[in-house]
């Protein structure tokens, strides 16, 4: 990857932004009605099968998009491993923002860590071999440095970002 630290920051906060507004928009109606304002709730992310994680910041930046007052404690860290039932992370805090987050959140997890671990299958697939598993422009539109930065966590090799970086004639 090769954006810097702070235009990474803004890939991350823009992606929050949009899946928040695509899902929740000006109000998450269940929770409002659901859930009285006051509760409060600790929220705990579980793998449910073994994976590579990654997408740990865009779920933070999607439950600080909701509610700047969520608590997010980390426990792993894009590029683990996890166990099936072991504890990516916790969110305290409202229980409404929590609600209103998740899905985007563990949207975000899901298909990243499937990126994540898919990659790392093929690299200990070439392991002990020169071969090396390099990333396409066959990307979702509009996550394509989140899921280049997904097959860096699996162990892969970012290629082209782009038409703009390099030329490539195929047959």
């Amino acid at each position: 990857m090769d954006l810097s630290q702070k235009d990474w920051q803004a890939v991350v906060r823009e992606a929050a932004a949009r899946a928040v507004g695509e899902d929740v928009g000006p109000v998450d109606l269940t929770s409002r009605v659901a859930v009285p304002l006051e509760a409060r709730a600790v929220a705990t992310l579980v793998a449910r099968e073994p994976c590579v994680v990654a997408g740990m910041e865009v779920a933070e930046a999607v439950f600080r998009e909701v509610d700047g007052g969520l608590q997010w404690r980390p426990i792993v860290k894009d590029g683990d491993r996890m166990a099936s039932g072991s504890v990516a992370a916790e969110v305290t805090g409202s229980a409404r923002s929590i609600l209103s987050g998740e899905r985007c959140a563990l949207n975000f997890l899901q298909r990243l860590s499937g990126i994540a671990t898919l990659t790392a299958d093929f690299v200990r697939a070439v392991q002990g071999t020169k071969a090396r598993i390099l990333d396409t422009r066959k990307t979702t539109p509009g996550l394509r440095a989140l899921e280049r930065k997904a097959v860096l966590a699996g162990g892969g090799v970012n290629h082209r970002a782009g038409l703009y970086d390099a030329i490539l004639m195929k047959e």
